[in-house]
């Protein structure tokens, strides 16, 4: 008897065309490349990953990923690429195509988004590598945060009066004396095509998390991210 096939573990880049934050954003230059190559580049260098592929609505990003090397196997709907349309949706387009005229095997959907530059194959690899280990539905990103919601976070009343989010409870003075609390990132997902196709979210699942340091977990939505990633990218490069 043969040894057991090894998880197929394929990476998806969902790009969309229009961005109201930042015209064009998945293909300004960063660094000297398109946005959308960094995505493609750790996915490239990843030890787990098969093969990346590029679901996008945008000719223009659909032509620049298939130029870095990327499959661009089609052009997805306007219906999955609108503001309104959920991630989630563009993901089960994706995986009907796999299964469907496709014909690409794929024991493992790895989501990296193309605006987040400055994670690391090495990253996404721990993330697959937890995900397979572990008894988790999906693995996502998470960075540690300056904020804490008993300390720096509060919600308003509708005549303007604060308070805070969660009030402490421990009797602790100080944010250092709580369990420090973590902000999602976008840096990667990384989750089965059986549980994105039965289920709506992946809180619906167990999730675990992989801890990036905050300059990794930079999420471009805006210019000012844009210039704040240009910033560390360079810092990295003269780090070098």
């Amino acid at each position: 008897m043969g040894m057991p096939s090894s998880p197929v573990a394929q990476a998806w880049i969902f790009a969309r065309g229009g961005s109201k934050g930042l015209p064009r954003k998945n293909i300004l230059p960063l660094g000297g490349r398109p946005l959308i190559a960094h995505a493609i580049e750790v996915g490239q260098a990843s030890r787990h990953i098969d093969q990346v592929f590029v679901s996008t609505d945008c000719p223009e990003i659909a032509e620049t990923a298939a130029e870095l090397g990327a499959v661009v196997p089609f052009l997805r709907p306007e219906r999955l690429a609108a503001d309104t349309a959920a991630e989630r949706d563009a993901w089960r387009h994706a995986i009907e195509w796999a299964r469907g005229v496709g014909g690409v095997p794929m024991d493992v959907l790895v989501s990296l988004s193309p605006t987040s530059p400055l994670r690391t194959a090495a990253q996404v690899d721990r993330a697959i590598e937890r995900y397979l280990e572990g008894p988790w539905d999906t693995v996502i990103s998470v960075a540690r945060s300056d904020r804490h919601p008993s300390f720096n976070m509060v919600k308003m009343s509708g005549e303007g009066e604060v308070e805070l989010l969660a009030p402490p409870t421990q009797g602790g003075a100080r944010r250092q004396d709580y369990d420090p609390v973590y902000d999602i990132g976008t840096a990667f997902y990384v989750t089965s095509p059986d549980f994105v196709m039965r289920t709506d979210a992946y809180w619906q699942g167990r999730v675990g998390a992989v801890e990036i340091p905050e300059e990794c977990a930079v999420d471009i939505d805006s210019q000012l991210d844009f210039d704040f990633a240009e910033f560390l990218l360079s810092r990295r490069g003269e780090a070098q």
